[in-house]
């Protein structure tokens, strides 16, 4: 069985707090929520309108979710910098 699901086992080198940040998706079903609030009450003449509503949406939440923080992300922090293969990526962006 471990033969048929490499990418499964992959998931078990890391620790439970860079785990639960990779299978969490509560951000993208949060975006994917606000969206629909956004779209559901109207129709739109063009492409165009629909698109500068959803731009318009992203500006609003990126204000609300600045300074948002990762819970126990200090811990994450250590996990990544304690795997050698991830260590070296995660450091160019404290650069």
């Amino acid at each position: 069985m471990d033969e048929e699901l490499p990418h499964v086992d992959q998931l078990y080198d890391y620790g439970s707090a860079i785990r639960k940040i990779m299978y969490t998706t509560n951000a993208v079903k949060s975006i994917h929520s606000s969206f629909r609030k956004v779209t559901k009450k109207g129709a739109f003449p063009n492409e165009n309108a629909l698109l500068k509503v959803l731009y318009s949406r992203v500006r609003e939440l990126e204000v609300k979710w600045d300074g948002g923080h990762i819970r126990d992300w200090a811990m994450v922090m250590n996990q990544l910098l304690l795997n050698d293969q991830i260590k070296e990526r995660v450091l160019k962006y404290f650069e």
